[in-house]
């Protein structure tokens, strides 16, 4: 008699992008599914050669990404065993992509239901996807496909040209180089600009014996103040110290300030930057984590916010209802609207996904911030209030507008404002930035007399366009098209990696060789450098996710006359050489002297002959203060990342160095050089350099500096227990490794001990 053996029950494979989703998802779903993660894209078009067969239909050549084979079997391994397949990747054209290759690779049918999408990663949105599956949409693949297509073109036929003309390791793209023109575009302006002087004239007014409250002139007989020149300037103000002054007309209004949407992918990555510091890099690789799932100890991995890749400003009804709840539960019903607030979408969005929101108003910033590193915390701070003001009332202030009559000839005005309700502010003034400040005026009425105390003439200069930041850049490049929201981010990092770009104080300044190459593509190649062919390119992809138009079709209008130009452009073009800029430093290792390079991390010099010299040197930026310990110059310089500290300009023989500007000023108690210490939000702090000094007694860098010592301690603790460092090759087959013993060796005996413990 044979003895019976169990089989192993069969469950539902759901495949997701990443790790923390699957973790996150597993719990939710329970022990009759398994959740593995593709880690992204499986297959892609080869990097060794173009990958496109343009002359049949423009067929792309996929192959299984390098490193990946592995990870594909242990997949395999899993659909085999499994009773049904579900792709679950990112709701957005790549995830659908994704989800298309993997049918792909475990023989799926694609026009079966096996795709499921979710706009969060909660219970409820997980359980209601699982019930919803429907076939993969290939229209959206199709226009992913189109995309990436596009782009190979652009980047496999015109890079090779740069090379040949101008430097090896350059490249070109559809959206990269668009973008430089730009950023060369707005230098431009910033170089041809002519600042023109002008003044303006502030008033110290009073009533009586009120206060002194500040007024500014507008008019001079009947037209706009226009002050050129100081002798203009010294004689107006002579002439209205003459006059007497009077109220003429005053009037009081209520000013309602409303409450911004919930953030979109471009709104949160610009306010992301403006009031966080961060890149959009950072800010999207934070975002994803909170999205995935952060581990929140007896709750285990829960996703924080929605999808994070949306143009979209719409949001739930049930998610509305939850944060009006919470409002009317915190603060009170005056805070809460009639109707729920609802946010018109602009013009070019597709709306497919809602806008990036908490999952639930109930885990506020405070309940979770133990859970999140810092940088995590400040972002979900930041999209948890700008999501609970959106369903806030506006807040009101009571304004005041007084003009005031100067003699005959002038005319003075002066302004107020309170604030009357908080409304939205009460959550979310703080991350905001400047608080609005509540500028009083003493009680005036029509024809009452003032006493002037004080004329302020002051002289100002216009000022150029200012330089791109990165919230400034990604504003710009959404309202011209440029891209899509979830490739701001790639797009910044190339054109900086590639050196066309540098970040110089928080903005952007095109090099001499972004200069160059966007010239020479203005030149010969318009369309790839013109804003609108780009923008229209970005819709006619849309119009392909619609269905409205065929892949093939775009494919086949761009190569045409690309590959015309292209020719042309090989044959016209000469070697083109790089300006260079010759120092008066000489090399010491061949006496030649060295010239100003561009790389990634800002100016160096180097020798001029290269290959057979490669000396480099960085360009040392002199303080003018002398080295404490002994005596030489201190220098500006810079760290691999591109951060500023100061040190001593006989390095490596002195060590000295700061992370505070050092300046010309002395200290009053000993006479040493004095230290500006800079804080994130702006503010400096002055002190003594030296530790000994009297005036360092309980002053608040002391506390500061403890503060850095004691991190740089643990850092340095930490290191000194790590194990000695792997090579990246080493460390990328552990990994795989990892992956695969994972997927292949979580085998049901595991899981069906835990699910017989919590039953």
């Amino acid at each position: 008699m044979k003895k019976s053996t169990k089989s192993t029950p069969k469950k539902t494979l759901v495949l997701v992008e990443s790790p923390a989703k699957a973790k996150t998802i597993e719990k939710y779903l329970g022990r009759n599914y398994v959740v593995r993660a593709s880690m992204g894209h499986l297959r892609d078009l080869p990097k060794s050669q173009f990958g496109i067969d343009v002359d049949h239909d423009f067929a792309p050549k996929y192959i299984n990404i390098r490193g990946k084979g592995d990870l594909i079997k242990a997949l395999k391994k899993e659909a085999r065993n499994a009773t049904k397949i579900y792709l679950a990747s990112d709701p957005d054209r790549e995830g659908e992509a994704i989800a298309w290759h993997l049918s792909h690779i475990l023989g799926l049918d694609p026009m079966t239901d096996c795709r499921i999408v979710f706009n969060e990663i909660t219970k409820p949105a997980i359980k209601e996807a699982v019930k919803n599956p429907r076939p993969i949409n290939i229209d959206r693949v199709d226009a992913q496909q189109a995309r990436r297509m596009l782009d190979r073109i652009v980047g496999y036929k015109l890079s090779p040209l740069l090379w040949r003309k101008v430097r090896k390791g350059l490249s070109a793209g559809r959206v990269q180089s668009v973008t430089v023109k730009i950023i060369c575009d707005r230098e431009k302006e910033v170089q041809s600009f002519v600042s023109e002087e002008y003044w303006t004239v502030g008033l110290k007014l009073r009533k009586e014996k009120s206060s002194l409250f500040e007024a500014e002139l507008s008019t001079v007989d009947g037209k706009k103040l226009e002050i050129h020149d100081k002798v203009q300037a010294d004689s107006l103000v002579a002439d209205l110290e003459k006059q007497s002054f009077a109220v003429q007309e005053v009037k009081k209004r209520q000013r309602q300030r409303k409450p911004a949407a919930p953030f979109t992918t471009s709104s949160m990555q610009q306010d992301a930057a403006r009031k966080l510091g961060f890149t959009s890099r950072k800010t999207m690789m934070l975002a994803q984590q909170l999205y995935e799932g952060i581990d929140l100890g007896r709750k285990g991995p829960v996703g924080l916010i929605t999808y994070m890749r949306t143009d979209s400003t719409r949001i739930s009804a049930l998610a509305q209802q939850e944060a009006r709840g919470f409002v009317e539960q915190e603060f009170g019903a005056a805070y809460i609207p009639e109707k729920p607030n609802v946010y018109a979408a602009g013009k070019k969005a597709q709306d497919a996904h809602e806008a990036i929101r908490p999952t639930s108003t109930e885990m506020a910033p405070d309940e979770v911030e133990k859970f999140l590193s810092k940088d995590q915390f400040k972002l979900y701070r930041l999209i948890w209030q700008r999501f609970v003001a959106s369903q806030m009332t506006p807040a009101v202030y009571d304004t005041l507008s007084v003009a005031i009559q100067a003699g005959s000839r002038y005319l003075c005005k002066a302004s107020g404002s309170q604030l009357k309700f908080a409304g939205f502010t009460a959550v979310y003034a703080g991350v905001e930035g400047k608080k609005e400040k509540d500028v009083l005026l003493p009680e005036l009425a029509a024809g009452d007399a003032l006493e002037l105390n004080k004329t302020l003439p002051q002289q100002h200069f216009t000022e150029p366009p200012p330089r791109y930041n990165e919230a400034s850049l990604v504003k710009t490049l959404e309202e011209k098209e440029i891209g899509r929201p979830s490739t701001y981010a790639p797009i910044i990092e190339t054109i900086l990696a590639r050196g066309y770009v540098i970040r110089q104080d928080k903005h952007f300044q095109p090099t001499e060789l972004g200069f160059v190459v966007v010239d020479m593509l203005e030149e010969y190649f318009k369309n790839i450098v013109d804003v609108k062919f780009t923008a229209g390119l970005e819709n006619e992809l849309d119009e392909i996710a619609e269905g409205r138009i065929e892949k093939n079709d775009l494919l086949r209008n761009f190569y045409g006359p690309f590959e015309a130009t292209l020719e042309k452009a090989d044959e016209a073009i000469g070697h083109v050489e790089l300006p260079v800029e010759v120092s008066d430093v000489q090399c010491e290792l061949c006496g030649r002297m060295m010239v100003v390079k561009q790389g990634r991390y800002g100016k160096f010099l180097a020798c001029p002959g290269f290959p057979e010299c490669r000396n480099t040197k960085p360009i040392l930026k002199e303080t003018g203060v002398a080295c404490p310990k002994c005596g030489g110059s201190i220098v500006e310089r810079r760290t691999k990342r591109g951060r500023t500290f100061y040190g001593c300009k006989n390095y490596p023989a002195c060590d000295y160095v700061t992370w505070d500007t050092p300046l010309k000023d002395t200290c009053e108690k000993c006479g040493a050089f004095m230290l500006k210490h800079h804080y994130k939000n702006g503010r400096a702090l002055l002190y003594c350099s030296n530790d000994a000094c009297e005036s360092r007694i309980d002053h608040p860098i002391n506390k500061e500096l403890a503060k850095l010592k004691e991190k740089a301690a643990a850092k340095a603790e930490a290191a000194a227990t790590e194990k000695p460092a792997e090579t990246p090759a080493k460390t990328a087959k552990k990994a795989a490794a990892k992956t695969v013993k994972k997927t292949t060796k979580k085998t049901a005996k595991k899981p069906a001990k835990k699910t017989t413990k919590k039953s």
